[in-house]
């Protein structure tokens, strides 16, 4: 192995239960990195299985297929004639013939030793993940020496707990090898990197950090692999969201400690400015989930309201123009605005677009009711059949032409039910369900800054900045704004952060200014919708709390706020 030990880190878009798929990648990115001179290939948590890999755990099938593929990798790393340097693979690990205790777990393979295995010792049981539902626990560390270094093994949570660490560092370690799947949210990768500098200043070991990328249903893994020196320097910082094969150099100092060099002058990827990591997260969610379903595209409803605006932009930069198709579905109420700005929208960025009215439908409609509605006068119900007409015909052109329908509401909506059941909340999938409103605007403003600094569209908006600035309405009624309805978005977002992603009373959230009766609404409105949420498509996680994996309130509830 020459002077020191070369290690590469394989940050990788892997898929849940294809065990076959993923251990080809496994192969194909340890003879690229042995061709670049790599000793050691690290892969992310649970590689070849995929994360977060649920109940497919506990299907025999997904064992079998498994331990194939690790003594499959094992052989070849034995075998000089495939041409595989030493990897470090993560893996579920059954134990016994029943199978019945797994374990989350990481195996060193090396030409010429047995193999290494480690068990994850913190199983982390909070907000997206419900690890204790599947694994047991492990309870030991173990260090691996490999080219006269000695590596300390770990995975994930482990490295957000202190005793790991300490462990490793007391049996011998001198390096901590960390295989993760940790999912995106905002400001996540500042907060992973202040935590391995946690542990570094307690063990004082150098930390190689390895993270999946790619989304998977609800949650996007977004990389940042990263390796940091004994001191807390980082050293290496991989792409956010996007696949990587990047090297460091672990040596010796004078005074014999290992130290880790990186092997290219440009090894620090930069951070990303907030709204840019979040766009890319919805990006890279809408690929991944269209990808890897098969579907040969998407079709959408266009209103010429922003958060549609947003979500076809996405769309596009995600899938290109030609697998996005986009239809506006005017009414009465209408504004020739929406028709207009839908149309410049679509025409600059090169969609199919069609214009289908629903007029015939409605009146029919009504028309068909109008027994049943007579002596009531209109209301919210009025409303939702236009939303149901336009639903009809979205699902009616997704299921003729196999593209995926993707729905355009924001979290902010979502919380409070404004969204109609069976119409606008139709589709199956929901990229934007937890961008806030407020988080809409800031994304559809990145967006145009950077096609300008792209030089894209000839100068020519992505989102047209009239669908920005104008008053956000649902043109369901005369001259109607979601003001009508809501408090201004501005305190909207402010008092559902603070519900939901920092479980606040009402007394604490009227502490910051806001108006106990406008608070008391917002949180009835909530809880009354939870039926909603539950019928809702999946949609990118990108705060702290999104709606889905970590939010499980009760449809049936009496609590009184």
């Amino acid at each position: 192995m020459g002077a020191g030990l070369r290690v590469a880190l394989a940050q990788l878009d892997l898929l849940v239960g294809d065990v076959r798929g993923n251990c080809a990648r496994v192969r194909e990115a340890a003879r690229r990195a042995r061709e670049q001179g790599a000793d050691l290939v690290v892969f992310p948590e649970l590689t070849l299985c995929g994360y977060p890999p649920e109940d497919l755990l506990f299907h025999r099938g997904l064992r079998i297929q498994v331990e194939q593929a690790l003594a499959e990798l094992e052989r070849d790393v034995n075998d000089p004639a495939a041409g595989l340097p030493a990897i470090l693979v993560g893996y579920p690990e059954y134990e016994g013939a029943a199978g019945t205790r797994i374990f989350n777990s990481a195996s060193l393979l090396a030409a010429g030793m047995a193999r290494q295995n480690y068990r994850k010792n913190c199983l982390p049981n909070y907000r997206v993940f419900d690890e204790k539902r599947y694994f047991e626990p492990g309870d030991s560390p173990t260090v691996v020496s490999l080219g006269g270094v000695r590596l300390g093994l770990s995975i994930c949570e482990d490295i957000w707990q202190s005793q790991p660490a300490q462990a490793a560092r007391a049996a011998g370690a001198e390096v901590l090898l960390v295989i993760n799947a940790s999912p995106y949210e905002q400001r996540k990768q500042r907060e992973r990197e202040g935590v391995i500098r946690e542990r570094i200043a307690e063990a004082g070991l150098p930390v190689v950090y390895v993270n999946l990328v790619g989304g998977q249903d609800e949650l996007v893994f977004d990389g940042g692999s990263c390796v940091f020196d004994a001191a807390g320097n980082a050293v290496l910082r991989a792409p956010a969201f996007d696949e990587a094969l990047v090297a460091v150099d672990l040596v010796r100092d004078a005074a014999g400690a290992v130290v880790p060099r990186a092997t290219a002058p440009d090894a620090i990827a930069p951070e990303l400015a907030p709204e840019e990591s979040v766009y890319r997260a919805l990006v890279l969610g809408v690929r991944d989930y269209v990808n890897k379903h098969r579907f040969p595209g998407v079709v959408m409803g266009l209103s010429g309201g922003v958060d549609s605006a947003l979500t076809m932009a996405i769309a596009v930069d995600a899938l290109g123009p030609e697998r996005v198709q986009v239809v506006m579905m005017p009414s009465r109420y209408t504004s020739q605005l929406s028709r207009d700005e839908a149309a410049a929208q679509a025409r600059t960025q090169g969609v199919a677009y069609s214009v289908i009215s629903i007029e015939g439908m409605f009146e029919s409609t009504l028309d068909a009711l109008k027994e049943q509605f007579a002596g009531r006068k209109p209301d919210a119900t009025e409303e939702n059949i236009q939303a149901r007409c336009r639903g009809l015909l979205l699902m009616a052109i997704s299921n003729k032409t196999g593209r995926m329908l993707l729905t355009t509401g924001n979290k902010s909506e979502l919380a409070v039910g404004y969204c109609t059941l069976y119409g606008d909340m139709n589709g199956g999938f929901a990229p934007i369900k937890d961008c806030s409103k407020m988080l809409v605007y800031r994304l559809a403003r990145f967006r145009n800054e950077l096609a300008r600094r792209r030089g894209e569209y000839g100068g020519a908006d992505v989102i047209p900045r009239a669908v920005i600035e104008r008053e956000p309405s649902a043109e369901l009624r005369p001259d109607q704004k979601d003001t009508d309805s809501l408090p201004a978005y501005e305190i909207l977002d402010a008092i559902l952060e603070a519900f939901i992603e920092e479980d606040l009373s009402v007394d604490e959230i009227v502490s910051r200014g806001f108006d106990r009766a406008v608070v008391g609404r917002v949180l009835d409105m909530v809880k009354r919708n939870e039926y909603k949420r539950r019928q809702a498509p999946p949609g990118i996680r990108v705060s702290r709390r999104a709606f889905g994996r970590d939010w499980r309130y009760p449809i049936t509830s009496g609590y009184q706020r």
